[in-house]
């Protein structure tokens, strides 16, 4: 396992490097100016002055070559350089932000939390619901608990979140006015009040983007644990007279979750696509928001690197995802 952990690492390098290339081109391609934010009081001179300042005089392979330098070499030693205190980018040019005028890591720095708190607790909430719901939803099939799940899962897949959104904002904001409509992303928690608040003005965008991961995840739960209740080993196992718990929660379980985790481990990534349309919604100022501001400003790098990123964690987790069904699963070796 441990061999075929690091060939996939290994792999995943040229990958990376082939999705970072395709990013840069289809970048290059877009439409839009960076200069076009500037007002048109500004001389032509000056904004070729701009325009070469930003490097974008320079030719296209010779910026994507400075990227990559930037992205792999020069922040990982910024990195190091701020763990352990020492000074190995020190004068190294690093991936500026076209809109911040600062670098662009920095700027992502900032925004991370934001994102983690409401997109991280979203999706274990998402789960932590979802199997529950499938695991009973297959033991009791076609039951009034079943066939209510089902309606309410695919209404939840079914709803978009710009308008799950719009919608707990006009209930719970608007009409009850038990929660904020707006999150904000300058509270510091430092004592109970605080933390309260932060609960409560996380609940609606953790709410909406919960509801669509409950809704496929519970689904997938109930349709393999249905399919591994009718083999032939679950009916050995209880006349061997096991208890039902024991089969359902140790047997089933265990050979049901190996296809639940790919959906798992690969709608990590799919839920930060969900956080972009969310966060537009109720002003978080995370990541999600950043790629939007970034795309209208025509922020090529923020937009590259921030694009890049998803690219890697969709790439990280197909291999958690493998990894994962060795250890689930015996009989799947990868020597």
């Amino acid at each position: 396992m441990l061999t075929y952990t690091i060939r996939r690492l290994v792999l995943a390098i040229p990958t990376l490097l082939f999705i970072s290339l395709v990013i840069f081109l289809l970048l290059e391609l877009a439409p839009g100016d960076p200069m076009a934010q500037v007002p048109l009081t500004v001389p032509p001179e000056v904004k070729e002055k701009m325009r070469l300042a930003l490097g974008l005089g320079e030719p296209t392979h010779i910026r994507f070559l400075k990227w990559m330098w930037q992205f792999f070499v020069v922040e990982p030693m910024m990195f190091f350089d701020w763990l352990f205190g020492t000074a190995l980018a020190e004068g190294q040019q690093r991936v500026l932000s076209w809109q911040f005028r600062s670098p662009v890591m920095d700027v992502i720095v900032q925004r991370m939390p934001q994102t983690l708190w409401v997109v991280a607790m979203s999706y274990v909430v998402g789960i932590l619901i979802a199997l529950p719901i499938g695991i009973y939803s297959a033991y009791r099939q076609y039951s009034v608990f079943d066939q209510t799940g089902t309606f309410v899962t695919m209404v939840g897949y079914s709803v978009p979140p710009f308008f799950s959104g719009v919608l707990v904002i006009v209930i719970f904001s608007v009409q009850l006015g038990w929660l904020p409509s707006i999150y904000d992303t300058t509270l510091v928690v430092v004592d109970w009040a605080t933390f309260k608040q932060q609960l409560m003005q996380m609940v609606m965008p953790v709410m909406v983007l919960a509801l669509q991961t409950t809704a496929q995840i519970s689904r997938f739960m109930r349709a393999s644990m249905l399919d591994n209740l009718n083999q032939d080993y679950v009916r050995t196992a209880r006349a061997k007279g096991l208890s039902e718990w024991s089969v359902i929660m140790v047997h089933v379980l265990r050979n049901s979750m190996i296809p639940v985790v790919t959906v798992i481990a690969l709608g990590v990534p799919s839920i930060f696509g969900g956080a972009i349309i969310t966060e537009q919604i109720f002003k978080v100022n995370g990541l999600g928001q950043l790629l939007i501001t970034a795309i209208e400003a025509n922020d090529l790098p923020m937009v590259q690197t921030v694009t890049f990123i998803i690219a890697v964690l969709i790439v990280f987790f197909n291999i958690v995802a493998d990894v994962l069904y060795g250890v689930l699963d015996p009989r799947i070796r990868y020597d």
